[in-house]
């Protein structure tokens, strides 16, 4: 089923096969169903402060550091860069209501691909540009006994963030992978360019309401449309992997 995308993969970095061992997880929009809460509160936090930032902005935005997002945004309308202490009260901010907003509930067909991963004896790497703890202490709530701290990359692991390449070669590199042996699932267009920078195998599962075209444009090898196709197409795309 994923043959023609998988040797165009091949062909495209020089490898004669693909032996996956581990998969690179975005957490936002992909593990949690947490992106219009982010939406809402980067809206909020911003325009509170007179930015000019609706609320589809944060998808374009979505896979950056905070720092990062709010340094691009004071360069656009303050023309400079902010300040450490400006990036940290402004996130602080955001982060504030987006705590205050209704829990964030997993993606439906998240859990069900965790699992079958474990069934295959495949790693699950976590690779976010969050940084908030309310949201990593959840993954053990919800996904127990999957996602480990030394597999683990967030905002505080990485210097530049997605879409640089940094966050999935730091992933790539705790997870001990090859290029060839590591998969990752992305939503957001900054992820999705960041993990085919790093030359991984890249799934685009498109949860919000961008264009399908933002992330084949930002490099995705395979489009889906929900965690759930993911998961009830995951063995046929372990076993093209996998040959």
């Amino acid at each position: 089923m994923f043959e023609k995308e998988r040797d165009l993969y091949l062909n495209r970095h020089g490898f004669e096969g693909m032996h996956l061992k581990a998969v690179l997880f975005d957490m936002d929009g992909v593990l949690f169903d947490s992106m219009k809460n982010h939406a809402e509160a980067w809206h909020k936090a911003m325009t509170s402060l007179g930015f000019d930032f609706p609320k589809a902005e944060a998808y374009m935005h979505e896979g950056r550091t905070g720092a990062g997002t709010i340094n691009l945004i004071s360069q656009r309308q303050w023309h400079r860069d902010a300040t450490e202490e400006e990036k940290e009260r402004i996130y602080k901010l955001k982060s504030d209501l987006f705590n205050a907003l209704p829990t964030a509930e997993p993606m439906p067909g998240a859990w069900e691909l965790l699992q079958q991963l474990k069934e295959d004896s495949i790693t699950p790497i976590l690779v976010t540009g969050s940084g908030q703890q309310s949201l990593l202490e959840r993954l053990n709530k919800h996904f127990p006994d999957t996602f480990h701290q030394e597999l683990m990359v967030t905002a505080y692991d990485v210097k530049y963030g997605k879409p640089n390449p940094e966050p999935y070669l730091i992933g790539q590199k705790k997870g001990k992978l090859e290029k060839y042996e590591g998969m990752v699932v992305e939503n957001a267009p900054l992820g999705v360019e960041a993990a085919s920078k790093a030359g991984l195998f890249t799934v685009a599962v498109n949860t919000g309401p961008l264009p399908d075209d933002v992330l084949w444009n930002a490099g995705a090898d395979v489009l889906l449309h929900s965690m759930t196709e993911l998961s009830e197409k995951w063995e046929a795309l372990r076993e093209c992997l996998q040959q």
